[in-house]
């Protein structure tokens, strides 16, 4: 014979299975935030994004735009390649650029306009994305992010240098499946040599080649990573595509991953540094410079003087004068 149930003891099984809920709530939530923290902190291994598309962006160019991936926008940076700008936003970063090409800033900007175009086009199919989720400094809201880009033909930075829409230059990282960048970066100088050669793209806006394309086929680089090193997107981890997580620094050249902890065993002499003169190596040696904020160092020139240090993004009062004695 079934027994009844009082009101009384419906609601204490309500009550107790409501607490349930809220305790099962609360127990993922702690789970989901400790995945996210250990997407946010970078990873050393590369995330592999496969099937990403494009998102058409006023702010894409050449070396840095918008995709989706898995119904998440990222802004990605290609690595160890630097196009021109298309805008004069950065007219120092210009300045620097066209000096590189031997043309003018007007036929920079044109270069820049020439590789963002080229992008969109190598990017209209699907695509893969290597990435360790290390962050890339822009001018978006939106955090950007290091990272190899594979296209049907290949790599799309070797195809930006092979081109002359690009130059070899930049953050290095051991690409997907390599111990170290020098291989990478040899094959990206012997590209730019060839494009020079050939007087295309940038090396050839002068006499008219800026849309010319390399004649002779180049074997373009299909990275993939060890096996050890392909962590790829499942449902079960959600979290690795975070669209905010914390970056790593990025990695020097030759290393494995490994995040360099200190760039200088002495200090440089106070006051000899030439603010505008000095290699991303030179600035490293300060104490409180690391490759980052040496970048937008190199980045923010010409300067009147180290006073306008101040207005480097990243560099506050107290990091300025712990800094500024080291400049002439």
């Amino acid at each position: 014979m079934l027994r009844k149930f009082s009101t009384y003891e419906f609601g204490i099984a309500e009550l107790t299975y409501l607490r349930y809920k809220i305790a099962v709530a609360a127990v993922a939530a702690l789970c989901i935030a400790a995945v996210d923290l250990g997407a946010r902190e970078g990873s050393r291994e590369w995330i592999v994004l496969e099937n990403c598309r494009l998102i058409v962006n006023p702010a894409n160019d050449g070396d840095s735009f918008h995709a989706s991936a898995r119904e998440k926008e990222y802004i990605f940076r290609l690595y160890m390649i630097d196009a021109p700008e298309t805008d004069e936003l950065n007219p120092a970063r210009l300045i620097e650029q066209a000096k590189y090409f031997a043309i003018t800033v007007p036929q920079a900007i044109e270069v820049g306009q020439a590789a963002k175009d080229f992008t969109r086009e190598k990017l209209s199919e699907p695509f893969t994305v290597f990435t360790r989720m290390s962050g890339a400094m822009g001018r978006s809201r939106m955090e950007r992010f290091y990272a190899f880009v594979r296209t049907k033909d290949g790599d799309l930075g070797e195809q930006l240098v092979r081109n002359g829409l690009a130059r070899n230059y930049g953050f290095k990282a051991a690409p997907p499946g390599l111990e170290n960048s020098r291989v990478e970066v040899e094959k990206l100088q012997q590209f730019e040599d060839e494009a020079k050669q050939e007087k295309i793209g940038g090396w050839g806006v002068g006499v008219g080649r800026l849309n010319v394309r390399a004649q002779k086929p180049a074997p373009f680089t299909v990275f993939v990573p060890a096996e050890k090193d392909r962590p790829r997107a499942t449902r079960a981890s959600p979290s690795i595509f975070s669209s905010t997580p914390k970056p790593t620094a990025p990695i020097p050249p030759g290393d494995r991953g490994e995040p360099r902890k200190s760039h200088a065993k002495e200090k440089p002499p106070l006051g000899k540094i030439d603010i505008n003169t000095a290699t991303e190596k030179e600035l490293m040696t300060v104490p409180g410079i690391g490759r980052e904020t040496a970048t937008r160092i190199i980045a923010a020139r010409p300067f009147r003087s180290a006073d306008d240090l101040k207005r480097v993004s990243g560099i506050g009062d107290k990091k300025y004068a712990q800094i500024r004695p080291y400049f002439q």
